[in-house]
């Protein structure tokens, strides 16, 4: 582990000019695909990717986000980037609508490619991000040439050597002369890395970006992507599947973890205290998922859960919807929906959980338990 201080940009202390992104009350609904047969009989079903989020990120903030393949994550991480356009809620760039300086409505006080250049993003596979066909120097070149038409052939090559110098591609004019091909993972990666900060970016997303390496080389390279975030003053948002890499890169960084279910962030929070004492029963399960979150940690006798099977996007369940694998519901968790609060959106805010249990005195604790559900606690630690 690296010894780094915590980030100078706990920013989130100063005043709301520090908020680099803001998404307020933001769903992004997808139509299913279809195949012919059923497009010419059937209307499209629409699925939930993320319902009714919102958040902030400030500047040099990291906020990662976590939970099971299809609960929105990857959806929501575009939708804090500007690259996916939100069925409903505001997503807004230092107080600029994004959307309304893409479709040129209102008074736009931010051009739209001056955001674009400001949002990136790097791509869990680089090697498919990056063009086979092209040398490194051509594919770095490529965006300084379209953002930056004015800079001189020298001025463009001595920044991109300079980049790759910094995240120790040595020597730096070696690799800018070869292919994909002639890089290995972790190398197209830190390419991928270079081609996001060439535009000095407020925000990169980073969707699965250590997934793919070797288990040697996630751990440098995290602390690669810290040590730029101090340097450039840029914000991550980390997207994972792996609860273990969230939680290094989050609470290296003095940052968030975001836990999401079914297109909604169920508990979001300081990483210690996320995964140390959760309050939403989906985190849990994660936590007791997560094997090599902690190799010293105690063991737990079953799964915090009622069920494996994960409810369908396309009709999540009424109320929590969590409520159907939850071996905490009750019946007020199938008709009424927890909040996480109004502190949830700010860095600022403390932990939240969208969660009745988190409530002394919400009716839920005279309500009755489900069928199926005992009325204690969930599975505890054995020594």
């Amino acid at each position: 582990m690296s010894d780094r201080a915590t980030p100078a940009a706990n920013s989130w202390d100063d005043e709301d000019d520090d908020i680099v992104m803001s998404l307020e009350d933001v769903s992004v609904h997808f139509e299913k695909e279809q195949g012919i047969v059923e497009s010419m009989f059937d209307e499209p079903e629409t699925v939930q990717a993320v319902s009714d989020v919102s958040i902030d990120i400030p500047e040099n903030d990291v906020l990662a986000l976590v939970g099971e393949s299809g609960c929105g994550k990857t959806t929501l991480g575009k939708t804090i980037i500007g690259v996916q356009r939100p069925t409903e809620g505001t997503v807004s760039y230092r107080g600029q609508d994004v959307w309304d300086a893409r479709d040129g409505r209102g008074d736009v006080q931010i051009e739209h490619d001056d955001i674009r250049k400001a949002l990136q993003m790097i791509h869990q596979d680089p090697g498919a991000a990056l063009n086979p066909n092209r040398k490194v120097l051509t594919t770095l070149e490529a965006p300084l040439k379209k953002w930056d038409p004015d800079m001189s052939t020298e001025d463009r090559r001595a920044r991109i050597f300079a980049l790759l110098d910094r995240v120790g591609m040595e020597p730096p004019e070696d690799y800018a002369h070869r292919f994909p091909h002639q890089l290995s993972g972790g190398e197209q990666q830190r390419i991928a890395l270079v081609r996001a900060l060439l535009m000095n970016p407020d925000v990169i997303l980073a969707d699965e970006a250590v997934s793919a390496l070797d288990v040697s080389l996630r751990v440098e390279t995290m602390d690669l992507l810290l040590e730029l975030q101090e340097q450039f003053n840029t914000s991550f948002v980390f997207i994972s599947h792996n609860l273990s890499n969230a939680r290094y890169l989050a609470k290296e960084a003095g940052g968030r973890i975001g836990i999401m279910y079914l297109g909604e962030i169920v508990e979001i929070g300081p990483p210690e205290e996320v995964l140390n004492d959760p309050q939403h029963p989906y985190s849990k399960v994660l936590r007791w998922a997560t094997a090599d979150l902690d190799p010293t940690a105690q063991k737990m006798t079953d799964p915090p859960v009622r069920s494996i099977d994960i409810p369908d996007p396309v009709n999540p369940p009424s109320g929590c919807r969590f409520h159907t694998r939850c071996p905490e519901a009750r019946e007020v968790c199938k008709t009424e929906s927890p909040e996480l609060g109004e502190d949830a959106a700010s860095p600022g805010g403390g932990r939240c959980a969208a969660c009745f249990r988190t409530d002394p005195d919400h009716e839920y604790w005279d309500s009755e338990p489900l069928d199926g559900v005992d009325d204690a606690e969930s599975p505890v630690l054995e020594d």
